[in-house]
Formats: C-alpha cells, sequence, structure tokens
C-alpha cells in the first residue's frame, strides 16, 4: 500500500494536486485545472487516481466536483515532505 500512495505521488502533477489540495479544504476540478494548467479532463485523470488510491475523496454539488484530501495523515504526510525537501534545499546552498 505504501508503494502505490507513494508512486502516485511521485508524478509531479499528482503531488502539485494533493499539495494544493493540502492547502485548501476542497477544490473544484476547475480550480486544480487552473492550478496545474492543463484541461479539465487532464485534472479529472489525475484527480480519479488520487480517488482510487484513498489520497482524496469528492462529493457532487449540482453539476461542480469538488475534491479534498481523504483525511489528516495524508496531509501531514505532504506537510512533511515539503518541510524536509525545503530543509535539503536549504542545506544544499550553505
Amino acid at each position: 500500500g505504501m508503494v502505490r500512495i507513494f508512486k502516485v505521488l511521485a508524478d509531479e502533477t499528482r503531488m502539485k494536486i494533493a499539495f494544493a489540495l493540502c492547502m485548501e479544504d476542497e477544490l473544484c476540478v476547475c480550480d486544480v485545472a487552473h492550478i496545474i494548467g492543463s484541461t479539465l479532463a487532464t485534472a479529472s485523470h489525475h484527480l480519479r487516481m488520487l480517488r482510487q488510491l484513498g489520497l482524496a475523496k469528492f462529493r457532487k454539488e449540482g453539476k461542480l466536483v469538488f475534491y479534498s484530501l481523504e483525511d489528516d495523515h495524508i496531509r501531514d504526510i505532504l506537510l512533511l515532505s515539503s518541510t524536509h525537501s525545503e530543509e535539503l534545499t536549504a542545506h544544499a546552498t550553505t
């Protein structure tokens, strides 16, 4: 299970989406498409993958679909990874 989680997050686009969801309570597909600079279809494809692996969940409101992170464990993993990445970058420049 852990390998699948990290494999799906190893894709730069999906990581951008997951991190954006980490920063917001929820985002609609059109917001995600704008964030990653893609079509709605491409954003939907990546969001579907995140959902299928249990990293994201969705709710429908009329024709709009809103996505959010599945739970705080995913948020914690992303924030910890971000902090670690920033520390690595800071150490590399000193």
